[in-house]
């Protein structure tokens, strides 16, 4: 029987937020979960070369091609194939099917590139998003870990770090400083999650945040200030 919870990582793009996963669970920081699967929106996209290089079983189910209940069934019949405990969206662009929503139902987790509830909802994914927060006027961004649901980034917030808009900032400027943050939040909710309310607090003070010069948070700081929206931990089988 397996001791840490099986995750699938649903991906449509470089996979740096895979990546960032794989050095935590599957490399030895941490036994409370370890990625089982990898599913690639399309083709030759980089976190499938990620999956591979990592020895993770990966496959293909790009939803536009395939229709929609063929995608439905073929992504449901995955992850019960490979025992997933616990599905993370990691720049995954393709809507899930309800069903499967459903059947994951607080095990389902998608990371943001801003702060929600702002700049969230239909559209607003990768550049879209850096582009409208620095239209906005917006002096604070970050990124946030929340939990899926039948709507578009409504679900509920597990962990959310704040990132600065500094003057002159373009979208890809942004967009990196955001991502730097995305690595370090994601695994930390993923535990989060899996553990339930036995999430590990770090008794070292955290160390200080400069919210203007920091590219990203220290692991303290983040497990002091994260809520968990879970039933309970979650276990493999």
């Amino acid at each position: 029987m397996s001791v840490h919870a099986r995750v699938a990582v649903l991906a449509s793009g470089g996979g740096t937020n895979l990546q960032a996963l794989i050095d935590r669970f599957n490399s030895g920081g941490s036994d409370a979960a370890r990625v089982e699967l990898v599913i690639g929106s399309r083709a030759g996209i980089g976190a499938l070369e990620r999956a591979e290089r990592a020895g993770i079983p990966a496959r293909v189910l790009d939803g536009r091609a395939m229709g929609a209940d063929a995608f439905r069934d073929a992504l449901a019949d995955a992850l019960a194939e490979h025992r997933i405990d616990l599905v993370v969206l990691a720049g995954w662009l393709q809507l899930v099917p309800a069903e499967v929503v459903a059947r994951y139902h607080g095990r389902m987790l998608n990371v943001h590139p801003a702060l929600l509830p702002a700049f969230g909802g239909r559209g607003m994914y990768g550049m879209n998003v850096h582009r409208a927060v620095i239209a906005s006027g917006a002096r604070v961004s970050g990124a946030t870990a929340h939990l899926v649901d039948e709507r578009y980034d409504e679900g509920a917030i597990v962990a959310q770090w704040p990132v600065p808009v500094l003057p002159g900032d373009t979208p890809e400027m942004l967009a990196a400083r955001v991502l730097a943050v995305e690595h370090r939040i994601l695994p930390l909710a993923v535990e989060a999650i899996v553990r339930g309310a036995h999430v590990p607090v770090v008794d070292d003070a955290p160390v200080a945040f400069d919210l203007v010069a920091a590219p990203a948070p220290a692991d303290a700081s983040i497990l002091r200030t994260m809520t968990v929206a879970g039933t309970g931990p979650i276990t493999g089988e």
